[in-house]
């Protein structure tokens, strides 16, 4: 079985959600540090403007896919999203999830980094009053019921996992200081650059300073 060690070389690295915005400044970054990325997209259009990154068309909730897009990977980010869904039923995160877990564990690949967000888990009613009070119950409640499938699903995995919860997400240039919490006292609220999430979801597909956490990230 392939193991992940850290090493000097730079990882190869499989993305999902790589057509999203967040996703799009993780490959960017990765290939700008000299990562082999691999993406895992829905169609070649949705995938245009990843340069320097190996492009796989499929699904990702498809089991024969998402092997092939593993092979020859060390780890795993997972920028998958949802859109707002107020009346309908979410299973596609952790259906996405679920499939993706068996087939990293077929094809021997450890590291896994799963983005989710502020108000999953035990960080729900730490996004201050107006995601807390409108934002979630109206818009999101049904996507982060989702996300708790999904947390518990990547934290039940037995891989070397770590579970990134951004706070409200901006396009700012990013470059700022990112603050990584698991004690959440006192915390309501916040908002990160997109390319600050990106930079320390990077971050943890070697270091394990966050190993088997779920920490909130805000600037």
């Amino acid at each position: 079985m392939q193991e992940f060690v850290a090493h000097t070389t730079q990882p190869k690295v499989l993305v999902l959600g790589a057509t999203g915005p967040t996703g799009r400044l993780i490959v960017r970054q990765a290939v700008a540090q000299g990562y082999d990325v691999t993406v895992l997209a829905r169609s070649a259009e949705k995938a245009r403007g990843l340069e320097g990154a190996m492009i796989v068309i499929g699904d990702a909730r498809d089991d024969a896919v998402l092997r092939q897009a593993l092979k020859g990977r060390d780890a795993v980010i997972s920028a998958l999203g949802t859109p707002a869904s107020p009346f309908r039923e979410v299973t596609t995160l952790s259906t996405a999830t679920r499939a993706l877990v068996a087939a990293m564990k077929a094809e021997g690949v450890r590291r896994l980094v799963c983005i989710t967000g502020m108000g999953a888990g035990d960080s729900a009613g730490h996004g201050g009053f107006l995601f807390d009070r409108l934002i979630f119950p109206l818009l999101l409640r049904k996507v982060y019921a989702d996300k708790n499938r999904q947390e518990a699903i990547v934290r039940e995995s037995g891989l070397d996992w770590v579970l990134v919860r951004p706070s409200i997400l901006n396009n700012k240039p990013g470059g700022g200081t990112v603050r990584a919490l698991t004690d959440l006292t006192g915390v309501h609220g916040g908002t990160i650059a997109r390319a600050d999430v990106a930079r320390f979801v990077l971050e943890q597909v070697r270091g394990d300073t966050w190993l088997h956490q779920a920490p909130l990230i805000t600037g």
